[in-house]
């Protein structure tokens, strides 16, 4: 008797659109298509009619929406290359450095795209909450609390982002001026001793 093995999950049955590039192509596509489309009216197909691939292959290397909605995110910040970025250097100066990164990333028309889409939908959709609290939440702000070695990172580590998310809110999606129109160089030097606090006062 033959034995019959189970296929990965998602894996298509035939090419799909799979070869060079394809994994970056359905990240390219979703980070659009959340963009432009939202969480909620944005799909595994149409995600994959974007990126010229099979549905098959999105499930394949990603699994569900939720889980390319993160992906999606993480591009945007890099973690592995903004922690050692942000924590390496002087203590004293580490708000700075989170809030210029932090700017920097809303600043760029390429990463500015799907965090608007993380923000407008976490208001309404669990799943884009769940993303903002469990990325820029766990993976980024409490590591770098954790790391400074202070009490109650986690709490702190909520407050810096209230600061951030609150600016983020203001400034790119209601728009609220003159914020929305300030030198982003003002925006860090204000925001930057606030953050210090929160991260590193005793």
């Amino acid at each position: 008797m033959n034995e019959v093995f189970p296929r990965r999950r998602g894996r298509p049955a035939r090419d799909g659109g799979s070869g060079p590039g394809a994994r970056e192509r359905i990240l390219e596509a979703a980070r659009t298509q959340f963009a432009e489309r939202g969480y909620d009216k944005t799909s595994v197909r149409g995600i994959a009619k974007a990126a010229g691939v099979d549905p098959a292959l999105v499930h394949h290397y990603f699994g569900t929406k939720d889980e390319v909605f993160a992906a999606a995110i993480e591009v945007s910040f890099e973690p592995a290359l903004v922690l050692p970025a942000i924590l390496d250097g002087p203590r004293e100066e580490v708000g700075e450095r989170l809030a210029r990164f932090f700017i920097g990333v809303w600043e760029s028309p390429a990463t500015r795209a799907p965090l608007l889409a993380v923000i407008r939908s976490a208001v309404t959709h669990e799943a884009a909450a769940k993303v903002l609290r469990g990325f820029v939440l766990r993976r980024l702000l409490e590591r770098i609390a954790g790391d400074l070695a202070v009490p109650d990172p986690k709490l702190r580590a909520e407050l810096a982002a209230s600061q951030m998310i609150g600016i983020a809110i203001l400034r790119y999606v209601i728009q609220v001026e003159p914020l929305a129109s300030a030198d982003p160089e003002r925006i860090v030097a204000d925001v930057a001793p606030t953050l210090q606090r929160y991260l590193t006062e005793a």
